[in-house]
């Protein structure tokens, strides 16, 4: 909390301290003291209070004040700590306070610091892991009006990932783990329907959400939007997702939802020279819709700009490089093309069998009708290789090649 200016004049002080006078400074940032400082120090590094030496001397200084305490309700106090002397007596204060006279309860514990149990987080996790976006939210929803505090709801629900992720990844099981055997059971039952990468993506989820908040003033709508994202593994790229999404296919897949996929091929007993029946994408949408009349391709020709703007680059340069026009028979769309040894010209004519069928369904999208399209090829200067059919008739503009 000192500034430079401010170590500046302690050193003074320091250099030539007087005899009867120890100095004893105490930091949690001790890489922003000056290193000037720090060489006329004796350093000692304190460490965290481990949870069992915790609970031990809180459970001494129950039993010379004759309060009655459950261990389990010790326990957690001494965890919440997080290492601390000083907090873990403060929180127990805390929670005597509230229920003095009274034996404390796990129970009071968890309801004086706005806990939740850790059957809450295995049954919002089971509604995660079913993709069960509505029944997730209503658990949220619960949380929060039994007066629950939510930046400490993330924390301990993180913690519970957790655990789960070591129950998953170790092989000592619970034990390197500060919880009960039932609590140890039940984690590993839900740590089998898992698989490490979408624990992982979940803690980081929550992660992220622990950074945000604890000071937002919308913490409730921060922590929905999490746990939708939970639930959806689709509103994200990263590859833990795509994982969990696989894993949610799989899942659907065994429960016997199947997707739509194109009919197998038939055969006939009797008939065993004859060739299968294919199924086309294409041919059944043709047969859905109507064909095209005069007057729809020539709506179409007029929106060439719109077709383009829809079309990715490679059709869009295989349309370019020739010219459309309506056929002899009145119901279908010509792109023809130059025989011309031009190099761009002759790419993009190697890019039309390919693009052809891009381009007819961009229009039957656009026209709700089935656009038929052909490409021929003609000689420079010579005779085209279909004929010109006279569509004055029709009375619409036509557009003559020379």
């Amino acid at each position: 909390m000192l500034s430079k200016g401010a170590f500046n004049a302690l050193l003074k002080t320091l250099e030539e301290p007087p005899s009867y006078v120890i100095f004893i400074l105490a930091t949690t940032e001790a890489h922003q003291i000056p290193i000037t400082i720090l060489s006329r120090c004796q350093r000692y590094d304190f460490r965290r209070i481990s949870i069992d030496t915790i609970a031990d001397r809180l459970q001494e200084l129950m039993e010379r004040e004759q309060i009655q305490v459950e261990e389990k309700a010790i326990r957690y106090i001494a965890k919440a700590a997080d290492g601390s002397m000083r907090d873990a007596l403060s929180l127990l204060d805390q929670c005597i306070a509230f229920h003095l006279g009274e034996t404390l309860t796990y129970d009071m514990v968890m309801d004086v610091l706005g806990a939740v149990d850790f059957e809450v987080f295995q049954v919002l996790l089971e509604r995660i892991i079913a993709m069960d976006t509505l029944g997730a939210i209503e658990q949220i929803n619960e949380i929060i009006w039994q007066g629950k505090e939510l930046y400490q709801f993330v924390i301990d629900f993180t913690w519970y990932l957790r655990n789960i992720l070591l129950l998953k990844t170790t092989k000592q099981g619970g034990d390197g783990l500060d919880l009960s055997q039932d609590a140890v059971a039940s984690m590993t039952g839900v740590a089998e329907k898992m698989d490490t990468e979408t624990i992982m993506r979940y803690i980081r989820v929550l992660a992220e959400v622990s950074n945000s908040i604890r000071y937002a003033s919308q913490k409730r709508v921060i922590l929905e939007l999490a746990i939708i994202k939970l639930c959806k593994p689709q509103m994200e790229t990263s590859y833990d997702a795509i994982l969990d999404r696989i894993r949610q296919l799989e899942l659907a897949v065994e429960n016997g939802v199947m997707t739509a996929t194109a009919a197998p091929p038939s055969f006939d007993a009797g008939k065993e020279n004859e060739e299968p029946i294919s199924f086309s994408p294409e041919e059944e949408l043709a047969k859905r819709l109507e064909p095209a009349d005069v007057k729809e391709l020539k709506e179409i020709l007029g929106r060439m700009k719109e077709v383009k703007a829809r079309l990715a680059a490679p059709a869009r340069c295989a349309l370019e490089a020739g010219q459309i026009n309506i056929g002899e028979n009145g119901h279908t769309l010509v792109l023809s093309y130059s025989d011309s040894p031009d190099v761009a010209v002759g790419r993009a004519y190697y890019q039309v069998e390919a693009n052809l069928e891009k381009l007819r369904q961009v229009m039957c999208e656009m026209t709700g009708k089935d656009v038929q399209i052909h490409f021929v090829t003609r000689k420079p200067g010579g005779e085209k290789t279909f004929e010109q059919f006279d569509l004055s008739k029709l009375k619409i503009d036509i557009e003559y090649e020379d």
